[in-house]
């Protein structure tokens, strides 16, 4: 029996459309996470390169740096409070409302940080005002990460939801490339002097036109199929953050345990190897900046890799792959980083990043999958940001102390020892990749 011309062209009107949405679903939610994490990386950055100075200036160089990886923790000890926040209303009204939500917390609290006086000016109102707002950056990506990951992978087609899952896990490569160029820009382009001054204020204020693009996208998107699914079928807890402690806390602590080699890699191979490369190995500022940026290049490949691996083999495996890598990777940060020599040091940053890429890809799918619909946002933001307290908040702290006490040996057995915790939750959790989200 033949089609109809209208029939066909209909059809097509049909396929167009879906096409389209999929796509906008697929952008907004990398461009969400990009938003969220250059905002947080700006920070991380800054507090590697001037906080301490301009913060708290009357101290040694090493108490300026560890109160300055103070407040670069204090967003961490909030994630966890913003997932539950957002979570809720992400479970109860829908991924959309509440992810434009989180991206407007964020972003308000990043560009007003770049309004802060230094203690030089208001005294000891200026961390205080710092630590508010570093606060206020931790309850809006909070909310971010387990939305736009709910977003991906909600909207997926059968047996590539890796696939989709890995555009939220973009974001953080892109997030930090373009954070991490801009400060490289700026420290090419100023004086030390003014680099202090003002200069590293100016990419907290490009946050405010980011986010205005980000708001743009994501208003313009339509709520989940799972979630709609679930208000047809009257499947919405009063307080979805009670049910998953009751009925789904043992997923959401290997959930959190997985998520900690994450952390652990990139914020050791960024914010301390940063911190330690300029003040101890006495890199200039641009120079491992710009080491930084090709770094990340390779964890923006390993993503994609990672992610499409994660649907032809499954999630545990992939990620027992990495996480083992990432264990002897540890044992290789004394000789390479600690040589240095521009091209070990460049090459460590290469190893860390690529495997932060290995182990973070399937995450995007992985989380969400853990947990039914009623409390998926809930669940994979919680799980998402307590693992960041594990593997992220006090890395740098302690990777510090461990340097000033024990040399990178001690900081590289750190490494291992965090990615030893990932393997065990990943070995005590099951296999998700055909877990049905609908």
């Amino acid at each position: 029996m033949s089609t109809s011309p209208l029939s066909s062209a209909r059809a097509d009107t049909e396929d167009t459309a879906a096409s389209i949405r999929t796509s906008r679903v697929i952008f907004a939610s990398f461009i969400g996470t990009a938003i969220e994490f250059y905002d947080f990386y700006v920070y991380a950055t800054a507090a590697a390169l001037v906080i301490g100075p301009v913060f708290f200036p009357h101290s040694s160089a090493m108490a300026q740096a560890l109160s300055a990886f103070v407040t670069f923790g204090i967003a961490f000890v909030a994630r966890p409070i913003g997932s539950f926040l957002f979570g809720h209303f992400g479970d109860r009204i829908g991924r959309k409302s509440t992810l434009v939500a989180s991206l407007l917390v964020m972003g308000l609290s990043t560009t007003l940080i770049g309004f802060v006086p230094g203690y030089d000016s208001i005294g000891s109102l200026a961390p205080i005002l710092l630590c508010v707002l570093r606060f206020g950056q931790g309850i809006g990506l909070g909310g971010e990460w387990g939305g736009a990951a709910l977003l991906a992978t909600e909207y997926a087609p059968a047996g590539k939801r890796g696939w989709f899952g890995m555009f939220p896990q973009l974001g953080p490569s892109v997030g930090f490339l373009a954070s991490n160029g801009l400060f490289f820009g700026l420290a090419l382009s100023l004086s030390d002097e003014q680099f202090r001054s003002w200069g590293w204020r100016v990419p907290f204020l490009v946050s405010a036109v980011l986010v205005a693009l980000g708001l743009y996208v994501r208003l313009k998107i339509a709520e989940t199929p799972a979630f709609k699914a679930a208000v047809e079928r009257e499947e919405r807890v009063r307080v979805p953050l009670a049910t998953l402690l009751t009925e789904h806390g043992g997923a959401t602590v290997l959930g959190a345990l997985a998520m900690v080699v994450c952390y652990t890699l990139f914020y050791i191979s960024t914010v301390f190897s940063l911190s330690y490369g300029v003040s101890t190995l006495h890199f200039s500022r641009p120079e491992f900046l710009g080491l930084l940026c090709v770094a990340v290049v390779f964890m923006g490949l390993a993503t994609p890799l990672s992610a499409w691996a994660s649907d032809r083999f499954g999630r545990k495996p992939v990620l027992v792959v990495g996480i083992a890598a990432a264990i002897l990777s540890g044992f290789a940060m004394q000789p390479l980083l600690g040589s240095g020599s521009t091209p070990l040091v460049l090459l460590f940053l290469v190893i860390e990043l690529f495997l932060m890429g290995v182990t973070f890809a399937p995450m995007g799918a992985l989380l969400p999958e853990l947990f039914p619909t009623r409390v998926r946002y809930t669940g994979a933001g919680v799980a998402y940001n307590l693992g960041g307290i594990l593997g992220a908040s006090v890395a740098p702290y302690i990777a510090q102390l461990l340097a000033a006490h024990g040399g990178l040996a001690w900081v590289g057995g750190y490494v291992s020892v965090a990615a030893v915790v990932s393997l065990v939750g990943v070995l005590c959790m099951r296999e998700t990749r055909d877990a049905n989200l609908i």
